[in-house]
């Protein structure tokens, strides 16, 4: 993705979208022809590096939409990285009852739990559901989640997200794993339990919300959820773009070390 300012319009556009900053879902790269329906204007009050994080801020209201938390509830986010972590400042917002994250990297639940999580541990602790079951059975007096999203990209965390599950609870998989397989146990916790999993993906709306809800809402909601948060904050590494190799590798050899990086121009 990519925020800029339009340098050039051809003839048939018209003069106010000359000089504007603007989002659009683009490679990489210092200059680029559009046509003006693929650029969202950002809004003058918005700092560029917050607008940035426009998509991933989207998906992260649609999970909240498909996920419905409902007041206090005891809700669990698997996995801390920007998609996570935009996800665990809106739940933070809710009175739910207990905000648990879970991310293997310590500089991501350090920043989950400065959002406002709870609570935020490593999902490979060996003495992961015993925590969780205590600090559930302390805070709510039950000893499952009831809302669970999955955002780690992890398939292997859907099974761990079955395992802290409770009657009828939801499990919300905003996660894309590509041509990874979930080996899933759909044994008798999960049959027993009528545990729910949804598809979450912000390319559509849910059909109960399309009789009022449009796409240019949901964008809106962003916008005003990036002004509150203001997630540039979420940057650690800025490389100019020739030094692109570099933040590839630093996120390939030493995610731990990362949140957001970005790619400047000049």
């Amino acid at each position: 993705t990519t925020i800029g300012r339009v340098v050039e319009t051809g003839p048939a556009v018209s003069n106010g979208w000359l000089d504007r900053m603007v989002f659009c879902f683009n490679p990489h790269e210092s200059h680029f022809v559009a046509h003006q329906v693929q650029l969202i204007p950002v809004p003058a009050d918005i700092d560029p590096e917050d607008a940035l994080f426009l998509p991933n801020m989207e998906s992260a209201v649609n999970f909240l939409m498909d996920g419905r938390p409902i007041i206090g509830e005891a809700v669990v986010v698997f996995g801390q990285g920007v998609v996570g972590l935009l996800a665990t400042a809106q739940l933070a917002t809710l009175p739910v009852s207990c905000l648990v994250t879970l991310d293997k990297w310590p500089i991501r639940r350090k920043k989950s739990l400065e959002l406002g999580g709870h609570f935020s541990w490593d999902p490979t602790a060996p003495d992961l559901k015993d925590k969780l079951t205590a600090v559930l059975d302390s805070c709510v007096g039950i000893k499952n989640s009831d809302l669970i999203f999955e955002l780690s990209g992890n398939p292997e965390a859907l099974n761990q997200a079955v395992d802290i599950a409770g009657f009828n609870t939801r499990i919300v998989i905003g996660s894309w794993y590509g041509t990874r397989r979930a080996a899933l146990n759909l044994g008798t916790g999960f049959h027993r339990n009528r545990i729910r999993f949804i598809s979450s993906q912000v390319s559509t709306l849910a059909p109960e919300f399309t009789g009022r809800w449009t796409k240019e809402r949901r964008l809106t909601v962003a916008w005003e959820i990036i002004r509150r948060i203001k997630p540039a904050d979420f940057i650690t590494h800025r490389f100019d773009v020739h030094r692109a190799r570099e933040a590839y590798e630093l996120l390939n050899e030493r995610p731990g070390e990362a949140i957001q990086v970005v790619l400047a121009y000049g």
